[in-house]
């Protein structure tokens, strides 16, 4: 049985007793048939592959941990992850804004085209393999091999980083880049001091200005 909750522009629903393929499904007709455009999505249980395939500007809160392939191939959304990521969130987002208020295991944002990522905790390796544009924040330490392939995109680490992939490379953290990070702390309502992050990115972008932002 499906609990559900609908109040104006917002929903509620409980997903503990369903399938992977029922929340998805559910998100969609909330959002692309109701016109929803804020929904909580209530005990996701760490299940696999949820909030995929999302093309509409909307705000999607996970309850919880969610498993791999979180939030992929999507365009437009914020979401705001109250758990952790398995591997490979939010592959080849196009746009939007993920929060993640624990750690993202291995490969988060691979193709990422544009999307702004902030993880509280740590990252896994291979994160941000092939990153094409946007940023990655990360308040915790980041695994090997990070940013291998790497195109435009911005990576910040607060912590220690394990290794660096090819074409990745650390780089001087302009003013430009502080007030970047800035504003995406502040987005996710995270108090921390911008000019204790480095920013990693392609040894091939020689350009001092940052990603595109969405947060602002």
């Amino acid at each position: 049985m499906l609990f559900r909750s609908i109040d104006g522009t917002k929903a509620v629903f409980d997903a503990q007793n369903l399938t992977t393929r029922q929340i998805n499904l559910e998100l969609r007709w909330l959002i692309n048939e109701q016109g929803i455009e804020e929904v909580t999505v209530q005990n996701p249980g760490a299940k696999h592959s949820l909030g995929v395939g999302i093309l509409t500007r909307c705000k999607i809160n996970f309850e919880g941990s969610l498993g791999y392939f979180a939030c992929g191939i999507i365009d437009g959304p914020e979401v705001h992850v109250t758990g952790r990521v398995g591997w490979s969130a939010c592959e080849n987002m196009m746009s939007g804004v993920v929060v993640v208020d624990g750690n993202a295991s291995a490969r988060c944002g691979i193709s990422m085209k544009g999307v702004e990522i902030v993880v509280k905790g740590d990252i896994g390796h291979m994160s941000a393999f092939m990153a094409q544009s946007g940023a990655l924040v990360v308040c915790g330490d980041a695994g090997d091999a990070l940013g291998d392939s790497i195109y435009e995109t911005h990576i910040y680490v607060r912590g220690s980083v394990k290794g660096l992939g090819a074409d990745c490379i650390e780089k001087e953290m302009r003013d430009e880049h502080v007030e970047q990070v800035r504003a995406l702390l502040a987005a996710a309502e995270i108090d921390a001091d911008p000019g204790e992050f480095r920013d990693r990115k392609s040894t091939r972008l020689n350009s001092s200005h940052p990603s595109r932002s969405y947060a602002v």
